[in-house]
């Protein structure tokens, strides 16, 4: 017997239409390129998303067509987000800090039809358009007048003549809720980066999980600012989880240095915000020095890498914001846990929430995790007993776009990360699989070893690798960014360790340098690292 219940497909077009009914006038507030702050709202965005959907069908799209964007947070980006996908067509975010040639790969790989490009781009479309025979449409995000008069590139468009001459009223199309939506690749720090294709289905099942109160608890209340990008796995999903529930959106634009981002939370009342530990370091080392708080801002959700300790304490002790640490992966669309306390810790002393708190989270309804050890066999949830992560559920992935074989193993996605799980089912990252350091056959947290370093007030960046060791196989070494104008030793950084972990896993060496490189999504790259040091050692 089925029930006696209305089908309606889960659709992204549903997401813009509801938005711009019910809450037409709530502000979607941009920094642009050009250094302005533009003023959009819901009912603006879903008149211009019907555009670009009369837009493409006049350029002959096949359904499925991808259409890349290289672009900033912004209100263009969020039009065309809903206007892409609306159509059945698919949104090809694509991470412009990446290597030209790597750009280059991804978009021959995606076989990309279209390109919407920010003007800060324009060097690098330059570059690229010769390389990317399959992009028949280039498009500059910009006004016509902007438009250089020699670009180089043939029968380039701005987008506001593009989709300007459209009609605003446009009937969106009704199909599978399976149907491809967007694509996003991963960084491919090892190989060519590999292609994630989200669904309608688990694009909207995500934003709804994402909104839930044990998660970000979003609401037509909240004023959001996504500093993570919208290029890296849809924003973490919030344009969506924000259209879904009504919430104004704050866009930084290409302006995230701590400077910027702190004017603009406090001008556009930010209740919410969510970005890399990177980007919450230099907010949080602008302010200090002023002596300024938030005014607005209530909660952030800090993902991407593990955060720091200190930083928890410095947004809740300094400033009175709750932390919110996540875990998540582009696979996964990306949330996986989020870290929210339950009503049986509400009463336990702030030191003991604090450890809580620490953790990446537990998963919520529509993802489910498991931790296996190196003999495939289930681990206790004891908060100490560590193995590989898995993950699946109704937004993590099955496939990687145009690869035949599944890296599922047993339905199950092993998401290369070592972790441990208590009896509440709260999840601790203890490393990523390459990156874990394993000493005379016992394991040593390269987080671990990182977090100790950040919390030393002279630090402003640390790194941990491992290097060969003829007795031990391997040891931890830290590399370190000393904050500008001040002073540290190895000797007083290695004393510093001394009593916050076992004797054993502090690090051998201290090795200062200028800068840690970074990778496009704000993560360190420790491959990288150890090739830079390996020359700075050679002879």
């Amino acid at each position: 017997m089925y029930g006696l219940m209305q089908q309606r497909e889960l659709l992204i077009s549903g997401l813009i239409e509801f938005a711009q009914k019910n809450h037409a006038d709530t502000e979607i507030i941009s920094r642009r390129v050009e250094g302005d702050i533009h003023r959009s709202n819901w009912a603006e965005v879903g008149k211009r998303s019907q555009q670009i959907a009369h837009a493409l069908k006049r350029m002959d799209l096949a359904v499925g067509s991808r259409v890349a964007t290289l672009a900033w947070n912004g209100y263009r980006h969020l039009e065309l987000y809903f206007g892409v996908s609306g159509t059945a067509r698919v949104l090809h975010t694509i991470n412009p800090r990446l290597h030209p040639d790597q750009l280059a790969w991804i978009v021959n790989h995606a076989e990309d039809e279209v390109l919407c490009f920010d003007m800060t781009f324009l060097p690098l479309v330059q570059a690229l358009h010769a390389k990317t025979p399959t992009v028949k449409h280039w498009i500059a995000l910009c006004d016509t007048h902007q438009l250089p008069k020699d670009s180089g590139i043939p029968g380039l468009q701005s987008y506001e003549g593009w989709i300007g001459q459209e009609d605003s009223a446009f009937d969106w199309p009704q199909f599978d809720e399976n149907t491809a939506s967007s694509l996003c690749y991963t960084s491919g720090t090892t190989g060519h980066p590999k292609g994630t294709l989200y669904s309608h289905r688990s694009t909207l099942l995500h934003a709804f999980g994402a909104a839930l109160p044990d998660v970000m608890n979003l609401s037509a209340t909240d004023s959001v600012l996504p500093v993570v990008p919208m290029f890296h796995v849809n924003a973490w999903g919030l344009p969506y989880s924000c259209a879904m529930v009504g919430a104004k959106l704050v866009f930084p634009g290409p302006a995230m240095d701590g400077k910027s981002v702190y004017e603009l939370i406090e001008q556009e009342h930010v209740t919410f915000a969510a970005g890399v530990p990177t980007v919450w370091q230099m907010l949080l080392s602008h302010m200090k020095p002023l002596g300024v708080r938030f005014s607005s801002l209530k909660r952030t959700v800090i993902g991407g890498s593990a955060c720091p300790p200190s930083m928890i304490h410095a947004f809740k002790q300094d400033h009175g914001v709750e932390v919110l640490h996540a875990w998540g992966m582009t696979e996964l669309s990306p949330l996986g846990t989020l870290c929210s306390l339950k009503n049986k810790h509400m009463s336990l002393p702030l030191d003991q929430q604090m450890k809580i708190r620490l953790k990446q989270g537990r998963s919520f309804f529509g993802v489910d995790l498991k931790i296996l050890n190196d003999q495939g066999q289930l681990q206790v949830h004891d908060g100490q007993s560590y193995g590989d992560l898995y993950a699946k559920g109704s937004w993590v992935i099955n496939k990687y776009f145009k690869q035949a074989q599944s890296p599922l193993i047993d339905g199950w996605f092993p998401t290369g990360d070592v972790a441990t799980m208590d009896e509440d089912g709260y999840m601790q990252v203890v490393d990523r699989t390459k990156d874990v350091i394993k000493s005379g056959g016992e394991w040593i947290s390269s987080i671990d070893i990182e977090n100790i370093a950040v919390s030393h007030p002279s630090v402003a960046m640390a790194a941990c690798i491992a290097i060969a060791d003829p007795k031990w196989d391997e040891r931890p070494i830290v590399v370190v960014v000393v904050k500008p104008g001040l002073v540290l030793s190895k000797e007083e950084l290695l004393a510093f360790y001394v009593g916050k972990t076992a004797k054993w896993q502090i690090p051998d060496d201290v090795i200062f340098v200028d800068a840690i490189p970074i990778g496009a999504t704000g993560k360190i790259l420790k491959n990288k690292l150890r090739e830079d040091l390996l020359k700075r050692e050679a002879p």
